[in-house]
């Protein structure tokens, strides 16, 4: 989270009625996690919460992502969204830093598929087109955007507004058949 902490709390939160579609959107790291929470009930969007996960400098590679896991899971739990967003992996010129962000969005999809949510992926230029109106956006006009359309009082750490951003995307794509295919559904769905 913000702060540098690991666990859930101390994240931003509004207070909304607990009707319509809740989405968590995932910004996955290694050192930084963002996370977002939006509801959306008919076409209003409103934030819900958001938070980064932030496990730099906590040890090796295995414990930042039990310590995310953990995080997540709490968040799961006290939000309880109806489906999860994640942005899909994009190739980096260093083979090292995709594989380390391959494990961060391994964690997520794990902790969501074991809550038997619907995970929906979505590519990074997609996301900004949606936010931003153009594929290549930088960090600092999703930010400011997302602050726009839910109303925030600041714009939010950059990791935690990619992750709200996710969501947004995948709400503001929900209503349109066909757009919308699961990477990850576990058995034994526990919403629906």
């Amino acid at each position: 989270m913000s702060g540098g902490g690991s666990g859930a709390s101390g994240g931003s939160a509004t207070t909304s009625p607990p009707q319509g579609v809740t989405v968590l959107g995932l910004d996955p790291g290694t050192r930084h996690f963002g996370w977002g929470v939006v509801r959306r009930v008919g076409t209003r969007l409103s934030h819900v919460a958001h938070g980064v996960v932030s496990v730099e400098g906590q040890g090796p590679l295995g414990e930042r992502l039990v310590a995310i896991e953990a995080a997540l899971v709490e968040v799961l739990g006290k939000f309880l969204p109806l489906e999860v967003s994640i942005e899909s992996m994009f190739y980096a010129k260093d083979a090292s830093s995709a594989s380390k962000l391959a494990h961060a969005r391994g964690v997520g999809l794990l902790v969501a598929s074991r809550a038997g949510l619907a995970v929906f992926e979505y590519p990074p230029a997609r996301v900004k087109q949606t936010v931003v109106g153009a594929g290549r956006a930088d960090k600092a006009q999703v930010a400011h955007m997302v602050r726009v359309m839910l109303a925030l009082p600041t714009t939010p750490p950059a990791d935690a507004a990619d992750a709200l951003a996710i969501a947004v995307t995948h709400l503001q794509g929900r209503a349109l058949p066909g757009t919308r295919v699961p990477i990850s559904r576990a058995s034994g769905d526990r919403r629906s």
